[in-house]
């Protein structure tokens, strides 16, 4: 009986609702197109006949178990609650997929955020439907989710307004990309610059590097902080190896190979060691110069780094006496310190 008492108050309250929203609809004739409110008036019709379905099945169901519900005693209307609701959510839920499906990604994002109150799946299918104003404006009112709103801007091509997001956010490199898109080169750089300083005040010199050469075409801004990296000794081994990797020009190359090694303090002869063993591979004209370092470092060091001696094989690859000649020199110094 408690079950039928709340089927029938749901079913008396449906009706009431359904008129008032009639009512609703019917008002927005004032500031929206006809076409608008006949759509939103039939989605409402479709939803209300298929609300007004599940209420009489359950009616009829509950008539006709009516008899064993008496004997059985109360489940309570809460069973009832329940099962109606999921049976009418799960019904929304095939509605929206319905629409989606038929390509008509409006009134399935209706479904999402009138009926489901969901409004970011809402949002998210009207990006999907490649409505990106219309997403962003719920992305940034609904759910206040700048990032998911710059980025449909950015889709809609709505530089300016997905820059201003961009800027709230604080994404520089993204600002000075979209302003690079519509050819502000000034601001584009000037935006460039910033990310550039923060790298290298958090010693990411080689990511601000890349900034200069890639996004603002300054390759010679870019090999200056390389260089201005390896000196100061910030993240020294990556600045001189791509410093190295951005000259071209392999006279030129092995010109520089000799000159930063003859201003190279001792303690760091051992990182410039690390990095000329890539560019003895690089090329053979380079082979000779970083060679003959080589040697140099090695001799100077294997006093008190006797392993440095199993560099030599790096630049002798096919010279079997090197081998050996390093074999006799680990054994004769294994020999000594027994002794």
């Amino acid at each position: 009986m408690n079950r039928q008492k709340f089927i029938d108050k749901f079913m008396a309250a449906f009706f009431i609702l359904v008129i008032f929203k009639v009512i609703g609809i019917l008002t927005q004739l004032f500031h929206a197109t006809l076409w608008s409110v006949i759509g939103n008036l039939l989605i409402f019709i479709v939803v209300a006949v298929i609300i007004l379905l599940v209420i009489t099945a359950l009616k009829d169901k509950e008539k006709q178990n009516s008899g064993v519900g008496g004997r059985h005693g109360g489940g309570g209307s809460s069973y009832v609650e329940s099962s109606l609701f999921d049976r009418i959510r799960n019904k929304y839920e095939d509605l929206a997929k319905k629409y989606i499906d038929e390509k008509d990604y409006r009134k399935a994002a209706k479904v999402y955020m009138n009926l489901l109150q969901d409004n970011y799946r809402g949002a998210k299918t009207l990006e999907n439907g490649g409505f990106y104003n219309e997403a962003a404006a719920i992305y940034l009112k609904k759910l206040k989710n700048k990032s998911e709103a710059a980025n449909c801007y950015e889709k809609a091509k709505q530089y300016r307004k997905a820059i201003d997001l961009y800027k709230e956010l604080e994404q520089k490199e993204k600002v000075g990309d979209l302003y690079r898109q519509i050819n502000d080169l000034k601001n584009s750089n000037n935006y460039y610059q910033m990310v550039v300083d923060d790298y290298v005040n958090n010693n990411q010199i080689v990511k601000g590097s890349l900034i200069y050469r890639k996004k603002m075409e300054m390759p010679d801004e870019a090999q200056k902080i390389l260089l201005k990296g390896w000196e100061e000794d910030r993240d020294a081994f990556n600045c001189l190896n791509n410093y190295f990797a951005n000259i071209f020009d392999v006279k030129k190359l092995d010109q520089q190979i000799q000159e930063l090694y003859e201003k190279t303090p001792s303690d760091k002869k051992i990182t410039y060691l690390e990095a000329i063993k890539y560019e003895f591979k690089k090329d053979q004209k380079l082979q000779n110069t970083t060679r003959n370092i080589a040697y140099e470092i090695i001799a100077e060091k294997v006093a008190t780094r006797s392993e440095i001696v199993n560099e030599l094989k790096h630049f002798n690859p096919d010279d079997q006496v090197i081998l050996k000649d390093i074999s006799r020199f680990k054994t004769g110094r294994n020999k000594m310190f027994r002794n």
